[in-house]
């Protein structure tokens, strides 16, 4: 699929705009209490949007209802993507899609393709009014027993956009961890941000196949299934053996179990907890970081890498090691051009991750391990942080300076690494000039 440059700079340029709207809102007298910087109704703007879950204001003291309101109406629109929303109110009116806006659709929705693409759209805003609505549901009753109906609704409402758009925003100043035993909140919410972080085009692909409509999952779908599967599994082996008689002690062997199982699948794409991060060892901090820039799925709510993309990365390392020229997977090649171009998403990703990490080493004088978790979060477009000390992320203590450096790895992580740098360097022109191959010794 061709980059269309002037797309994608329009989407970048929509979600810069949605971002600055939120932060004015938020900004407003009546959107929240007491004092609000600028730089931190910016930060709280772009996290909302970016779907990440840092926070450096406490949502449920800090703002007014209307600025929760705000808040989930950010998440909801950034979630899906501004001009996927705008175009699907078009089509709702009943207006001509044209071209160009097929096309900034296209690279919204990571759609493979222009074939279908207004009735994938149609299905993708069905499919996500309908879990959105079970979620709320689910939450609202459980939330019924500790608190009257009326609050419960909203807060059952505001966690399930929430959770499946894996923004990780909380109406608890302690998140999730009043609920950590708790099956009910501890399935519903990891099952909405699963749905969310596989993607929209993976979520319809099977629903055509529960309908028999399809009689096979395509490449992608397969792929984006068994790294969910994996990195999950993994993260809960890692959570459990390493923190069994430490974050996990005091703990009965049901929630220890649950506690890994919560936090294994935030880890990857949003920033729900249900246990003090802040009680994690240096070995997990340090193994987290690469499932949280790693990120979900394409064409979704997560951000980071991208489980597609390290997938291929690891397929290329596989058949560069047995010395095969031809990638294969599920019995379907895999061109040298993706495998490149997701060694790619990772080396850049990394190399803006690790300067970002040491600008904030140099600037906070704070414990690296803390700011480099921080900062992949900040990428993965996760939320998880080791905390402040109170019920605020880890960026509350850094300077404007280090709250930038944080607003601009959440931006990046979900508009993707490509399209940022594409909207910094420029449009690429291919050279047609081909040189003598040369050899080099590696």
């Amino acid at each position: 699929m061709a980059i269309h440059t002037s797309e994608i700079k329009l989407i970048v340029y929509s979600f810069i705009g949605l971002i600055l709207a939120g932060t004015f809102l938020l900004m407003l007298p009546f959107a929240h209490h007491g004092e609000l910087r600028f730089i931190d109704a910016l930060f709280t703007s772009v996290s909302a949007v970016c779907v990440t879950g840092l926070i450096v204001k406490d949502t449920p003291v800090d703002f007014t209802l209307i600025g929760q309101l705000t808040l989930m109406v950010l998440i909801q629109i950034g979630g899906l993507g501004y001009m996927t929303a705008v175009t699907f109110l078009a089509v709702m009116r009943r207006k001509k899609i044209g071209h160009r806006d097929r096309l900034i659709l296209q690279e919204s929705l990571n759609y493979p393709g222009m074939h279908g693409l207004v009735r994938f759209l149609k299905v993708v805003f069905g499919s996500i009014f309908i879990i959105e609505v079970i979620g709320m549901i689910i939450l609202t009753l459980r939330f019924w027993v500790d608190m009257p109906l009326g609050k419960a609704a909203w807060y059952g409402i505001f966690h399930s956009i929430s959770a499946f758009n894996n923004a990780g925003f909380s109406l608890f100043s302690d998140n999730m961890m009043g609920y950590r035993g708790d099956l009910v909140i501890n399935i519903t919410i990891p099952i909405l941000i699963i749905l969310g972080g596989i993607g929209y085009f993976v979520l319809t692909e099977l629903y055509h196949y529960w309908k028999k409509e399809i009689i096979r999952l395509s490449t992608h779908t397969k792929i984006v299934l068994l790294m969910t599967c994996i990195l999950i599994v993994l993260g809960m082996g890692l959570l459990l053996s390493l923190e069994w008689n430490s974050a996990f002690k005091g703990l009965s062997w049901s929630e220890k179990l649950l506690a890994a199982w919560f936090a294994s699948v935030n880890y990857r794409t949003a920033g729900f907890n249900s246990i003090d991060l802040s009680t994690l060892s240096d070995a997990n901090l340090f193994f987290s970081t690469f499932f949280m820039m790693t990120g979900g799925a394409p064409g979704g709510t997560a951000g980071g890498i991208k489980i597609t993309a390290v997938a291929l990365a690891l397929i290329g390392v596989w058949y560069t090691l047995r010395g095969d020229t031809h990638a294969h997977v599920f019995r379907r090649s895999i061109s040298q051009y993706q495998i490149n171009k997701a060694y790619t998403i990772i080396f850049i990703a990394s190399a803006y991750v690790v300067v970002s990490t040491v600008f904030l080493s140099e600037i906070e004088r704070l414990p690296f391990l803390r700011m480099l978790f921080e900062a992949c979060s900040a990428f993965g477009t996760v939320g998880l942080s080791t905390g402040n000390g109170g019920s605020l992320s880890y960026s509350a203590l850094f300077s404007d300076f280090g709250k930038f450096n944080i607003i601009i790895l959440m931006f990046m992580g979900r508009i993707g690494v490509f399209a940022f740098t594409l909207v910094i360097v420029g449009k690429v022109v291919q050279s047609r000039i081909k040189y003598a191959e040369g050899k080099v010794i590696l």
